[in-house]
């Protein structure tokens, strides 16, 4: 069996933070588990244990008894911490997401949501790649291009039927299947089938790659 993933956990509030341990004890990742190396409260708890643990995973929350998240997550840059952070948040306002990622966070995931998408967006970021629930994603595109220099368009060799243009129209607006597949009168299954279709021709494994992708590609806009 290999080790173990190292994990910190960051947030003021002991109950969540014993929530979310009982949260990882379930999670395998491949032949490992993860195991909490150390809790923190504040920012300067929290640059203390990851210089102190080298965890590879920091749950980070983006609002701390002294401080917030971001403080965290510039600091590290700063220092160059080699931790993975992922964002935690009560927040899905659109300015926060963007703080959060500009300030160095590899994913963001709002706390109501943490059941469904917490271990999808640790397997994501262990695997040096972004995770952003598809439903905050277009949101934190539209503030990240009104806020910088467009995207230069890639030249690549991509052709998407006039369908696969439409799926993925209401995939970067954070439609779900069943949103989709109403908005475009057609089944959940098919709209399955298309989205394994575009995202064989991008070459990408997530809806969140998929939506980075196309508008970078230019396919689609924010």
């Amino acid at each position: 069996m290999t080790d173990a993933v190292s994990v910190l956990l960051v947030d003021d509030n002991v109950d969540f933070r014993q929530g979310l341990r009982t949260l990882l004890g379930f999670y395998v990742d491949g032949p490992a588990k993860f195991e909490v190396v150390a809790e923190a409260a504040s920012v300067a708890q929290a640059i203390e244990m990851v210089e102190t643990h080298h965890p590879v995973i920091t749950l980070l929350d983006m609002e701390l008894d002294q401080g917030t998240g971001i403080e965290v997550l510039r600091q590290l840059k700063t220092l160059g911490a080699d931790t993975r952070v992922l964002s935690l948040s009560a927040h899905r306002e659109d300015k926060w997401i963007f703080q959060a990622m500009q300030a160095g966070a590899k994913g963001y995931v709002a706390k109501d949501k943490l059941g469904s998408q917490l271990y999808e967006a640790i397997r994501t970021v262990l695997q040096d790649e972004v995770y952003l629930d598809p439903a905050l994603a277009s949101g934190f595109f539209r503030l990240f291009h009104a806020t910088s220099s467009p995207l230069p368009q890639v030249s690549e060799d991509i052709h998407l039927t006039e369908r696969e243009q439409d799926v993925l129209h209401w995939l970067v607006q954070g439609a779900s299947n069943e949103t989709i597949a109403k908005q475009l009168y057609i089944t959940v299954a098919t709209v399955k089938a298309h989205l394994t279709a575009i995202f064989e021709k991008l070459k990408v494994r997530s809806r969140t790659q998929a939506i980075v992708k196309a508008i970078k590609l230019g396919l689609v806009k924010a």
